[in-house]
């Protein structure tokens, strides 16, 4: 692909259908609510689509950011786990922001999109999805890490041929 110069990405605010094509927006809502424990909580059900490919297994993990990531911030590569989702879920309110980019073999930096989140949401990446790896904007911060473990490497990254700024919100 031939250069085409920078291109600047503005987060937009994160909604189920902005992100559909792409994965799933983790957050509690209403429309999803039961009763448990005797009325005392209110359950939030089948909020994502953990897929894993045979042979794996559902890993959880907290992840936490020892180094915090500042906007504007050149985005030089993207990655994509074709054997499972990837799930992250913030353990406590912060803003998150994330590009991605449609499944394919190759990615074209035209189709990157970024959101941003509202502080309560996680986000859940469809398998095959191209997404900038994970960052926070406060050291500390941790996340709820639900993906595929197994033998087999469930990682590709995929450099941009362009200059893509991630712009602060």
């Amino acid at each position: 692909m031939a250069d085409r110069g920078a291109i600047s990405l503005r987060p937009e605010p994160l909604t189920i259908e902005r992100f559909r094509a792409y994965g799933d927006v983790i957050e509690a809502s209403a429309r999803r609510s039961a009763a448990m424990n005797e009325a005392r909580f209110e359950r939030f059900d089948d909020l994502c689509d953990v897929d894993i490919a045979a042979g794996g297994h559902i890993a959880m993990s907290v992840a936490r950011c020892r180094t915090p990531t500042a906007l504007p911030l050149r985005v030089d590569m993207v990655e994509r786990h074709p054997l499972g989702s990837q799930a992250f879920v913030p353990l406590k309110p912060c803003r998150m922001v994330i590009v991605v980019a449609p499944p394919g073999e190759s990615v074209d930096t035209g189709d990157l999109r970024a959101f941003v989140t509202n502080g309560r949401q996680g986000i859940n990446y469809h398998r095959g999805t191209w997404h900038m790896p994970l960052i926070a904007f406060d050291a500390g911060q941790e996340f709820l890490v639900v993906d595929r473990g197994g033998a087999e490497a469930n990682c590709e990254q995929f450099s941009l041929d362009d200059v893509v700024m991630l712009e602060d919100v």
